[in-house]
């Protein structure tokens, strides 16, 4: 048997020599490790390590109309502090306890790797890693949690890589940065609020060697799941750094004896205030100057808006409301948008998007909207046009049913009214009569005053269902606003604007508002608007708005449904405004059908809901009146003063009757007189 194995054994050799296996085996092998490196390289090449920096990311700063700090909002869940401060004995904590060869290793470190492995094998399990600050950087920030040996090989290649692309300062700033700390904290500056109630950079050594001491476990080692662990295991952390010559005797000493006082400091208040008038903010930063959600979310920018945080605040409490908006229906919620301005800068001072929980950048109904506006259109396309074009409030229009062709415009009650004056069409919202002007002045017309008003009109919607809200595109609040604020600001248009300015983290202007103003029409023209528009709001479909101490003009506005039905709408609007203040409001389903739709007009929907809205914003505006009076009230004294002038020449002519009958009178007594003096004469001289 064993000469058969070693003739075996020989013929092997002679075989391995003839093709020289040995160098084919050797070629081999290192084809298979050059590939595994190769395919290491390509994948760290491929790796984003600016990711590792999102620790570092500030909160973005938004300041309202005053100036003060209104809100902050940040990308992540961590709030990042930059490197100078960290306190040096912090870092040196997590230096003795988590990686004390950190300074001397590029990446990983082949003796604490062995020393981990004899460790655990004298105690009999793990107790001890062998990971370096930087492969838990790694593992935390760019690689996932699964446990094999490809993503130990990755992790310990993207380790180096880290290592020759930034200092060890910024490493362990880094991962600060980005470890959770337990209790919910992640990153260092929202543990020192979580368990001492201040910033990272007051921590004391003793405070630090406690956090430092939290992140092998940190539910288990956190001083507020047990407390003798916690500090049994700083005093570890201590004792460490005091081996390591990282703080002095008298320091060590000192920190053993300090008493700690665990407190958790209060969430910051200004985290997530006002989040649609942030959403908006944003928006407008990334579509009118060109920055990035992500530089705006992480680089520590300070954005100065045009918010009214009182205004903010009363608004979306309302919105909380549920019984000043309609039912639901067919499990849906009946959505809104609405926008406050100030029309003499275009400075939006409130803004909600939506009812409901709010998701971040989600869908903005004050200014993502697009909508058809329905009669809120008619002041901007039809009349405003007309008053330039010499028709009065008082001018005479036909409320008949007409067909245009194939369109036939319809009143929403059924009723027609014959000759109506301007200012009843528009103040009974009257539909027939309002299409009819329109096609007197021309499509034209009305196409050029949008376009002045600020809105993007296309060459196909000249048509005579503009008069309507027949848009192609649809409108938003926020459009809607700035839109109407011409009328506010005696016939100029002003911008509309969330942002007034934004800063970088050194103060340096990025981007600021470039005031753009627009003469629209003259002040006769807007003083006649005006005067027909507080009319809709004293007796027309605007009725039931009544600010206490404030003059509202305005008007209603809402859209058809796609289906027959004998009372429903499928959006409903209503846009107001006093001298200083204008608000748009829409309301409706995000999904319209049958089982969801508006019931009844805008009378009964969205007014009652405007009301709430411009009486809550109104208080942040001094009351102010318009030049004009409204119609209603010019009628009323030109009546009035008919009436004097009818009662004066009632007076005059009583006069001049009473004048005739006393020179009556006085001659007919003249004539007696003489009669009788003629008779005494007579009598005397007989």
């Amino acid at each position: 048997m064993k000469g058969f194995i070693q003739k075996w054994w020989d013929k092997g050799k002679i075989l391995w020599k003839k093709y020289h296996l040995t160098q084919w085996s050797l070629l081999f092998i290192g084809a298979a490790i050059l590939s595994v490196l190769l395919f290491f390289f390509i994948m760290i090449q491929r790796t984003d390590l600016s990711s590792l920096r999102a620790g570092l990311a500030q909160a973005t700063e938004l300041y309202d109309v005053n100036e003060e700090l209104a809100s902050k909002v940040s990308a992540n869940r961590m709030e990042g502090v930059e490197q100078e401060l960290i306190p040096e004995h912090m870092m040196n904590a997590v230096i003795a306890i988590e990686d004390e060869r950190f300074y001397e290793h590029g990446g990983y470190d082949v003796r604490g790797i062995l020393r981990a492995a004899w460790t655990n094998m004298t105690s009999g399990g793990v107790v001890a890693g062998g990971s370096t600050v930087t492969q838990q950087l790694t593992k935390n920030a760019i690689l996932s949690d699964e446990r094999t040996l490809r993503r130990k090989v990755e992790e310990l290649f993207l380790a180096v890589e880290i290592e020759k692309q930034y200092s060890k300062k910024e490493i362990m700033t880094m991962y600060l940065n980005q470890i959770y700390f337990g209790e919910g904290a992640w990153g260092i500056q929202r543990a020192a609020q979580t368990y001492f109630a201040k910033d990272a950079k007051d921590l004391t050594i003793s405070e630090s060697a406690l956090i430092a001491g939290i992140i092998k476990a940190p539910s288990v080692l956190n001083p507020y799941a047990d407390e003798k662990k916690a500090i049994s295991r700083r005093n570890i952390v201590l004792e460490k750094m005091y081996d390591l010559g990282l703080i002095r005797s008298a320091e060590y000493f000192e920190a053993l004896k300090e008493e700690l006082v665990f407190k958790k400091g209060k969430p910051d208040p200004l985290k997530g205030m006002f989040p649609s008038y942030v959403d908006a903010v944003i928006e407008e930063a990334i579509k009118r100057y060109g920055l990035s959600e992500n530089e705006l979310l992480t680089r520590g920018y300070k954005i100065y808006t045009e918010l009214d945080p009182v205004m903010q605040a009363g608004v979306e409490e309302l919105y909380k409301d549920n019984s000043i908006f309609p039912a639901d229906k067919g499990g849906e919620m009946v959505q809104s948008g609405a926008v406050f301005l100030n029309p003499e800068t275009g400075g939006v001072r409130a803004s909600v998007g939506g009812r409901g929980e709010h998701v971040f950048r989600g869908f903005n109904r004050a200014t993502q909207l697009s909508r058809q506006p329905g009669s809120t259109f008619k002041p901007l396309a039809v009349y405003l046009p007309a008053l330039e074009e010499g028709y009065t409030p008082f001018s005479i229009l036909k409320d008949e049913q007409h067909s245009y062709g194939t369109y036939s415009p319809k009143n929403f009650s059924g009723q027609y009214y014959g000759d109506v004056t301007m200012y009843t069409a528009l103040e009974k919202s009257l539909n027939a009569s309002t299409v009819w002007l329109f096609n007197e002045i021309g499509p034209g017309k009305g196409m050029n005053a949008l376009e002045r008003l600020g809105f993007n009109v296309e060459k196909e919607e000249q048509q005579l269902g503009l008069a309507l809200g027949g848009t192609n595109g649809g409108v938003s609040p926020l459009l809607m606003a700035q839109a109407y604020s011409t009328f506010a600001n005696e016939g100029n248009r002003e911008d509309a604007h969330y942002i007034r300015k934004i800063e970088n983290a050194n103060g340096e202007v990025l981007a600021e508002f470039e005031k753009g103003s627009t003469e629209v029409t003259s002040k006769e023209v807007v003083d006649q608007m005006n005067a027909m528009l507080l009319n809709v709001t004293e007796t027309g479909t605007g009725s039931g708005v009544n600010v206490p101490g404030h003059q509202v003009a305005g008007k209603t506005g809402s859209t058809q449904l796609g289906f027959e039905t004998t009372d429903g709408t499928k959006d409903q609007w209503f846009v107001g405004y006093t001298p200083n203040l204008v608000g748009a409001v829409w309301i409706g389903f995000d999904n319209t059908s049958e089982e969801r739709y508006l019931s009844g007009a805008s009378s009964t929907g969205v007014v009652p809901v405007f009301d709430r809205l411009m009486e809550q914003a109104s208080k942040s505006v001094e009351p102010v009146a318009f030049d004009v009076t409204s119609i209603n009230e010019q009628v009323a004294n030109t009546r009035r003063e008919q009436e004097e002038v009818e009662e004066q020449d009632e007076r005059r002519g009583w006069g001049e009757r009473w004048e005739k009958e006393r020179k009556k009178i006085e001659k007919e007594l003249q004539k007696e007189r003489e009669k009788f003096e003629k008779w005494i004469d007579r009598f005397f001289n007989n």
